[in-house]
């Protein structure tokens, strides 16, 4: 029997993403996210899920398919409510959102401009950033690991992304998975030199392993280590193969006070998806 499932995409920096509408079991969303996701169906890098807010301050809350934290996500969410009201062009919008995957609420700037919307949000700061040397398929490795309540982030500088770094990043991604913990790993390979990062993004729950053309959590993980590492706040444009972030980080005695990312979302399509379940 096919599951009609109300859906639009949204292109956040080219991280193409899936919100859907209609309500479903959350038993049911990895199994809908998955369907959708296919090359055979709606086709995108990540679904969430929209509900009601659980606070008051709340315009909606985003539950993403794995339960993990998505800032790309939240900040196509903001523009999807921003595109509901009656604003012009430059006007300045302010959506708070609940999120799975962070007890903070997120609170998102959006201006509307002629073909999209420009967003900021506030993003949950790390609990911990430290520096760690592993030795992993054979080699003695530096890693930095920027870790939150529910999803860790591994910085590794690097000098060029080719395939074998990107395979070794895949099976230390698993490797992480496996060990448990964590709704979100990611992996990012960081150019200090050029400000480019190549996003890996694992998912354990719903087994999936993206190289994103652009994400939010990791530009503000960027931000984060920069920040962390210098000792002083930074502002940073982060490239990234669908294009290009801005993050702002401060620090107080090793520890990120404050975290934000600025990107533009586009409302790509809108429609019904039947599927399968």
């Amino acid at each position: 029997m096919k599951q009609e499932v109300e859906f639009i995409k949204l292109n956040p920096t080219q991280n193409m993403t899936i919100l859907v509408k209609t309500n479903h079991p959350r038993e049911l969303h990895p199994r809908i996210a998955t369907k959708l996701m296919s090359y055979d169906s709606v086709y995108a890098e990540q679904v969430g899920f929209i509900e009601q807010a659980t606070t008051k301050e709340a315009a909606a809350h985003l539950n993403m398919a794995g339960g993990e934290f998505c800032g790309n996500a939240c900040m196509a969410l903001a523009s999807l409510i921003a595109s509901t009201k009656l604003v012009d062009e430059q006007d300045l919008t302010e959506i708070v959102l609940n999120a799975s995957g962070t007890k903070e609420l997120i609170r998102c700037n959006v201006i509307k401009t002629t073909d999209h919307y420009d967003c900021q949000v506030t993003m949950p700061s790390p609990e911990i950033i430290e520096q760690k040397a592993i030795e992993y398929d054979g080699e003695h490795t530096e890693i930095v690991i920027v870790r939150y309540d529910e999803f860790i982030h591994i910085v590794m500088e690097i000098n060029e992304c080719n395939e074998s770094m990107k395979k070794k990043a895949e099976s230390l991604a698993r490797l992480l998975g496996v060990a448990g913990g964590a709704k979100v790993i990611g992996i990012l390979l960081y150019q200090a030199t050029t400000n480019e990062m190549s996003p890996l993004i694992y998912v354990p729950h719903i087994d999936s392993m993206i190289w994103e053309r652009g994400c939010g959590s990791g530009t503000a993980s960027i931000g984060a280590y920069l920040a962390w590492k210098t000792k002083r706040a930074v502002q940073v444009q982060v490239k990234q193969p669908g294009g290009t972030m801005k993050v702002l980080a401060m620090v107080d005695n090793e520890k990120i006070t404050r975290l934000s990312i600025e990107g533009s979302v586009g409302i790509v399509a809108e429609g019904k998806a039947f599927i399968d379940l």
